[in-house]
């Protein structure tokens, strides 16, 4: 099995085409709306949900 390894000239063809794809202004968008998505599904993985930790459990009393 052949493992992946990118070149620098591999690097810089997939950089191009993604600054011709979306353009320079939408990158630093892009790249926080996936560093979103990444920090959710660690955090979704390790079990914490901020979702959960608002609601009251069942076992609370309820006045």
């Amino acid at each position: 099995m052949k493992l992946l390894f990118l070149g620098t000239w591999e690097i810089i063809v997939i950089v191009l085409v993604v600054l011709l794809l979306f353009g320079a202004k939408r990158i630093p968008e892009l790249m926080r709306g996936m560093g979103k998505g990444v920090k959710s599904f660690k955090d979704g993985m390790n079990g914490k949900d901020e979702e959960a930790s608002d609601k009251p459990s069942d076992t609370e009393k309820k006045d």
